[in-house]
């Protein structure tokens, strides 16, 4: 039988009137017209699949926002409330938790994610839960809103150091949790409270417990910096504080008598003599010759002196006492005999009337002796497997650097542990500890992806031989 096509029959149509098949017209038509009506386009898959991606991201994003919004800022931290989160969110995820208390009132968070051969050194995932305080009045936005702009950027004091990296590593355990992943070695997370003020009453008395020492640790990740580029920064080693204290004394006398060896006077000197030496090693850094936490940094902090009175203070009256306070960072390559010396006998010499204390006085080397700092070739693994993390991550990373301040890798590294101080935030100025901190939403999330390829890769490496050897040689 032989007939034309009407226009505004389908082709599909047209090759079922004119096919052999015995089944029926109306019941053709019915079966190709369902088919057609329930086959998804690529469009609506691809928009489905845009939506679920869309409300996940902005689930995780609520979630840092929740952890900034708790005000945990020196000298009053809100640490139970923190704790009641960051609980939560591991019971969310299925981890083990406790609750550490070394010192009343400053609870340390210690969560578990078991691997399947605990025979194995573990991994410890550390962060802090306090931050520096803050003026409110000169932040563009509260800094405890957690505010997100137009631009998507999060302005929240702790957005960068370093609640940022506490819940990366939750966000990027939740997802290797929920696709079926299963670590070979154990992984630790702590969230540990009084870094800003010295880690003294946290990290310190961690690692000092044997709770820690039951954990078997093989490699520390603590935080890093933001990094202005497009190349993520990572840290071997730091520099250690020396915080230091001056007095001069002398004999008081009228404000408008001159006399030698007065305290103000001797302490101006010792100002002089300081200055003179943070210049030569600033200039090192100005050059180029060396990175900021290559050279040992001087700032004076404060400075005491004179007699107070109702109004201010006594103007015609020269004191017998003054003092100031200089932060000192001495890097692990630094000789701190030769800082010593010079302190003793140029900065604060007896021939001056002058004594000095150190407030702290951080070590450069562990305690086997040697330099505090993590090897950064091919005989640490750890290291190794980071930068093959980050390029699967379609990340990259820089030349690894010394940290120019303090952290609580150091008493990691102290006790002969590999320690990486690293923070994945590209292309982000660094704003620790000043105002409007902030990180864009896109930046932290891609940090999710970044420490989700880290934790897949350490947790699941086996060394050939034993890690406790490894250990020894790192």
């Amino acid at each position: 039988m032989s007939m034309s096509m009407p226009m505004s029959m389908s082709m599909s149509m047209w090759l079922l009137f004119t096919s052999t098949s015995i089944l029926p017209l109306t019941l053709t038509l019915t079966l190709t017209l369902t088919n057609l009506n329930l086959a998804p386009t690529a469009a609506a898959q691809t928009q489905a699949v845009a939506e679920d991606s869309s409300s996940a991201a902005a689930a995780i994003i609520s979630r840092f926002q929740r952890y900034l919004q708790i005000n945990t800022s020196q000298p009053n931290p809100l640490y139970a409330q923190a704790s009641d989160f960051l609980l939560a969110e591991a019971q969310s995820i299925g981890l083990h938790s406790q609750s550490i208390e070394f010192v009343q009132g400053k609870p340390l968070i210690l969560l578990k994610w078991p691997g399947s051969d605990p025979r194995l050194p573990s991994i410890l995932l550390n962060s802090h839960t306090d931050v520096v305080p803050v003026e409110p009045h000169k932040w563009a936005h509260p800094p405890f809103a957690a505010h997100l702009d137009s631009l998507g950027n999060i302005y929240a004091r702790g957005s960068q150091d370093m609640k940022c990296v506490g819940m990366q590593y939750l966000e990027a355990i939740r997802r290797l949790h929920s696709s079926g992943f299963r670590p070979i070695r154990s992984v630790y997370l702590s969230f540990v409270p009084d870094e800003e003020i010295g880690g003294h009453d946290g990290a310190q008395k961690f690692v000092d417990s044997p709770i820690f020492s039951d954990m078997n640790v093989g490699i520390v990740l603590d935080e890093g910096l933001a990094s202005p580029n497009e190349n993520y920064r990572a840290f071997f080693a730091e520099r250690s504080p020396w915080w230091l204290v001056i007095k001069a004394t002398g004999t008081p006398g009228h404000g408008a008598k001159l006399f030698d060896n007065s305290a103000m006077e001797n302490l101006l000197k010792s100002i002089e003599s300081i200055r003179r030496f943070r210049a030569s090693q600033f200039d090192l850094v100005k050059s180029g010759l060396k990175a900021e936490g290559e050279v040992i940094s001087v700032n004076m902090v404060f400075l005491k002196a004179g007699t107070p009175s109702p109004t201010g203070f006594v103007m015609n009256l020269q004191p017998s006492e003054a003092e100031a306070g200089f932060d000192i960072r001495v890097p692990p390559t630094a000789d701190p005999e030769s800082l010593e010396r010079r302190i003793a006998e140029e900065w604060a010499p007896n021939s001056r009337n002058m004594t000095f204390q150190f407030k702290q006085k951080g070590s450069v080397y562990d305690k086997l002796g040697r330099p505090v700092l993590t090897k950064t070739d091919n005989s640490n693994p750890w290291w190794s497997l980071l930068e093959q993390a980050v390029r699967k991550a379609n990340g990259k990373l820089g030349v690894p650097e010394v940290f120019p301040a303090s952290t609580d890798a150091r008493y990691f590294r102290e006790r002969g542990l590999p320690a990486i101080s690293f923070s994945p935030m590209a292309n982000t100025p660094i704003l620790l500890h000043a105002h409007n901190e902030f990180l864009n939403q896109a930046e932290y999330l891609k940090g999710i992806d970044i420490y989700e390829s880290i934790i897949k890769i350490y947790a699941s490496y086996l060394e050939h031989g034993s890690d406790r050897v490894h250990r020894d040689e790192l």
